[in-house]
């Protein structure tokens, strides 16, 4: 069999919980809309409106010019480069160097699964692997990026009793009680806002984290792909990069795809320590030549324009509105869901007499309301009895879901 040719840590991954979601739902369509309840997808985390017609106009307007269609450079194009670092200083106040402190990304997630890649010398024995701290609940590539690494990925936890912000301190404490050795740890993963969670944490939290990692040596990566969707434009999310002493330790991975709808593009930037930003290169430059220049040039000029900020407060506002009808209707069902400050998921505990099974919640809401959510043990071990909910869908299908939970007995 050709499948035992690859590595024990490739076939030991399971296939991403969003496709088998979707796999599911697909089986299911058929069924399901014969019967009233066509399937409404609340799963991928991505949003489903237009993106903005500034980045349309602008890569049409740039497609007939011949250099454009060259190899690009993997770090990017200076242009890029630069507008990125003019973004962090009007978004953020912190300056990044476009020579050595930024490059170029094929979508945030390619990048930190390459830099775990990067960080990590992979071992047999548990005991011994080199460990990267993650949130437990978190995104869920993050574990299978550091396993197919060869590395382990220790959960910190997330909880509502620590406002999913964990002390790090006492999670160290933890690690070393339960026989790891510390000095395997090489990097801690902070997401704020948070994917499943939605939850954001305060500069004050990020310094700690920072002051953590510097004590012990750790490398520090904020994962902000979600900083652009916010509620308050007096709450703004934070960049890692604005706490004392940041670059020193710390790189930040960033995304087109969530803010502008670009999901497709796949474009995106790291910024921070200029060290982890030549080690990372050294990589990239190795497996990929470079972003195309027609996706970059569009996006570079879309991340500092009127028309891009506009679109954001746009999007944001319509969010806003969308997530708190929708909150209010969950409420009325007897869930007990706020309303975020940023991102756009909810995080809801399951009905009791699910005695904690998520996945069975789940699965009965596809099966026979045709609502798709993602159970919580996806994200984590500590997920067990919560699910996570994409308020991506419009109006109209948002509504539809209440209506069918109500109607098909999925009252809390």
């Amino acid at each position: 069999m050709l499948k035992e040719k690859f590595n024990d840590y490739v076939q030991s991954l399971e296939t991403y919980i969003m496709f088998q979601i979707k796999q599911r739902q697909i089986e299911l369509t058929e069924e399901l809309t014969a019967k009233g309840r066509k399937p409404i997808p609340l799963s991928m985390g991505a949003p489903v409106d237009m993106i903005p017609q500034f980045a349309v106009d602008t890569l049409k307007s740039i497609l007939d010019e011949p250099s454009i269609h060259t190899y690009s450079s993997p770090k990017g194009e200076k242009y890029f480069l630069e507008a990125v670092s003019k973004r962090m200083k009007k978004r953020f106040n912190v300056d990044v160097c476009p020579e050595n402190e930024i490059f170029s990304l094929i979508g945030s997630k390619e990048g930190i699964a390459n830099l775990i890649r990067e960080l990590i010398n992979p071992v047999a024995d548990e005991k011994e692997k080199d460990i990267i701290l993650c949130p437990n609940p978190g995104y869920a590539s993050y574990k299978e990026m550091v396993k197919v690494s060869g590395g382990l990925c220790y959960g910190l936890e997330m909880t509502l009793e620590n406002n999913y912000t964990p002390n790090l301190d006492k999670e160290l404490s933890r690690l070393i009680e339960e026989g790891y050795n510390p000095k395997k740890i090489k990097a801690l993963i902070i997401n704020y806002p948070n994917n499943p969670l939605g939850a954001t944490c305060t500069l004050e939290y990020m310094q700690k984290c920072v002051d953590f990692c510097l004590k012990h040596n750790i490398i520090l990566i904020s994962d902000n792909a979600y900083c652009e969707i916010y509620f308050d434009e007096k709450d703004k999310p934070h960049s890692i990069l604005e706490c004392k002493n940041a670059k020193d330790i710390a790189v930040e991975f960033h995304s087109f795809s969530k803010p502008y709808a670009m999901t497709g593009w796949r474009l995106g930037w790291v910024c921070g320590n200029s060290e982890i930003v030549s080690m990372f290169g050294k990589l990239k430059s190795t497996i990929d030549t470079g972003i195309f220049k027609a996706l970059q040039l569009t996006g570079a000029k879309l991340l500092n324009s009127k028309e891009g900020d506009e679109y954001i407060q746009c999007a944001n506002k319509k969010l806003k509105a969308k997530i708190q009808k929708f909150t209010d209707g969950l409420i009325q069902l007897g869930y007990d869901v706020k309303m975020p400050k940023a991102a756009f998921y909810l995080w809801m505990k399951i009905p009791p007499r699910y005695d904690g099974n998520s996945k069975k919640f789940a699965d009965d809401l596809l099966e026979k309301s045709g609502i798709v959510l993602v159970p919580g043990e996806a994200f984590g071990s500590l997920g067990k009895g919560w699910v996570r909910i994409s308020v991506v869908a419009s109006e109209e299908d948002l509504s539809s879901v209440i209506e069918r939970m109500k109607i098909d007995g999925f009252e809390y």
